[in-house]
């Protein structure tokens, strides 16, 4: 059975997903065939990097896969939701008076556990989701529907890399800590009462190397020694509970 397609606003051609892009038009992920070249090729993948959009390489069978339209090497899925700068994210936060607490994933590409995740940050009070542009989930109606609508509240930042957004944390005055199943740190000693963010890793490879590097500290959920494992929405739930418990008692 060929599996289905997100439910998502479908572009197709050079030139209508070019204007899109310099209109502003909100777009989750652009398609281009492989061997496809030319200087509207070039000015597409200019635009999407500028604006933080994923592109993906694919062969002709992907995009006649998507689209029986004339698609003449790109396809683009437009947004259901809206993207905002991560430097522009946490300038809104401080601005509106409250210490960040984001949630950054590091390769986590199911759907269902994006929306999940969503779904516990909103409810435990952080304020944004920070999903880099590639190895990411793309955010479709399954996406929205698991998060309960979480995902049309919460701040939704986009970045080209992990790396590069908890340089820009960083730079803001977050720190950074690392999830990890062996962590230094029980979750419940690490103060999540000053600007935060939370990194959450695939759940069959964990935090990449470069979030190891990078963390101020890597944290862990205790757990019971005969079972060791966790789903990544489960346990990013219990980090973020954490951080609201911590921030309710300091007040």
């Amino acid at each position: 059975m060929k599996p289905r397609q997100p439910s998502l606003p479908l572009l197709a051609g050079r030139k209508p997903v070019m204007e899109a892009l310099q209109q502003g038009v909100a777009i989750e992920k652009i398609f281009l065939l492989r061997s496809a070249t030319g200087p509207e090729i070039n000015a597409i993948k200019k635009l999407a990097r500028d604006a933080n959009i994923p592109v993906s390489q694919v062969p002709v069978e992907k995009l006649d896969g998507l689209t029986r339209i004339q698609h003449q090497g790109v396809v683009a899925w437009g947004s259901l939701l809206h993207y905002v700068d991560l430097q522009a994210g946490i300038s809104h936060v401080v601005e509106s008076g409250k210490t960040p607490l984001f949630l950054l994933l590091d390769g986590v590409t199911d759907v269902r556990n994006v929306g999940a995740i969503a779904r516990s940050a909103l409810c435990c009070g952080a304020q944004a989701l920070i999903l880099p542009t590639s190895h990411a989930a793309s955010l479709t109606e399954e996406a929205i529907k698991t998060s309960a609508g979480a995902l049309r509240k919460i701040l939704l930042c986009r970045t080209p890399s992990v790396p590069q957004a908890i340089d820009i944390l960083k730079l803001n005055g977050i720190q950074i800590l690392g999830t990890q199943m062996k962590g230094s740190v029980p979750v419940y000693e690490s103060d999540m009462t000053i600007p935060t963010a939370v990194v959450m890793g695939a759940e069959d490879t964990g935090i990449s190397k470069d979030v190891l590097k990078r963390a101020d500290q890597l944290i862990r959920i205790p757990m019971s020694a005969e079972f060791d494992s966790l789903n990544v929405s489960v346990a990013a739930g219990m980090v973020l509970y954490e951080a609201q418990r911590q921030r309710l008692l300091s007040v």
